[in-house]
């Protein structure tokens, strides 16, 4: 089928639809869709699986396993403050990291010590863009994660820090609580009902990448170049 011919099928097929509608057919109802009426609530069916019986040890591997096949260093650890603590403070020697900034609400217990020598700890309370650029990296915590797809969303709250902060600096460094891994993108949402909703949700779903026309992989192009995911617990 050539480009004139296809092009002339699609139109056909909009005429025609044009047509019918404009006979007084009910398009909808006549496929088997349910559309409501106007002006009223309508109940949207929820039939769909919305949580999982997984056993949570399989549904944090599972993260595990989803976000690293984003190219994502992924580290594991408890959930004490204190083992929190080195599992960042090799994170952000690992990067080679100097410079690091924190959202204002980050547990401090996590980032003790990193100030101590030529480390620096700079607190996100509205820094520019100027700052927020000579960043070596960010270390933030994180709202939800959902294992299925190895996806972490950031809720705007004090410990996720502002969009900002997470999209300028190279290396972010995000610590997910394993309380908050769930399986599926529909609990995720559903946990999510609490977050300020003038506030953007960040999805991040591996490092920041992106592919040209010969599908060659670009990294950093829109974010952070690096993502160190820390769970704990």
């Amino acid at each position: 089928m050539t480009n004139s011919t296809a092009k002339e099928e699609i139109l056909g097929r909009i005429r025609n639809a044009q047509k019918i509608a404009f006979s007084g057919k009910d398009l909808a109802s006549s496929a088997g869709v349910v559309t409501g009426t106007p002006g009223e609530h309508f109940a949207v069916p929820r039939d769909y699986e919305r949580t999982s019986d997984m056993p949570r040890e399989e549904v944090i591997s599972l993260a595990d396993e989803r976000i690293a096949d984003y190219k994502a260093d992924v580290r594991r650890c408890s959930a004490e403050p204190a083992e929190i603590n080195e599992a960042v403070k090799k994170a952000v020697a690992d990067a080679g990291a100097k410079i690091v900034g924190i959202p204002s609400g980050l547990d401090k217990a996590w980032v003790s010590g990193l100030d101590e020598g030529k480390g620096e700890i700079r607190v996100d309370e509205g820094l520019g863009v100027r700052d927020l650029d000579a960043l070596d990296a960010i270390v933030t915590s994180s709202a939800v994660t959902c294992a299925e797809t190895g996806t972490i969303f950031l809720d705007g709250s004090p410990a996720c820090g502002r969009r900002a902060l997470t999209l300028v600096p190279d290396v972010h460094i995000c610590v997910v609580p394993a309380d908050s891994v769930v399986y599926g993108i529909p609990e995720s949402i559903s946990r999510l009902r609490d977050a300020d909703p003038t506030v953007p949700i960040t999805m991040i779903s591996g490092p920041s990448a992106t592919s040209d026309i010969e599908l060659n992989r670009v990294e950093g192009v829109h974010g952070p170049r690096t993502l160190m995911v820390i769970i704990a617990g």
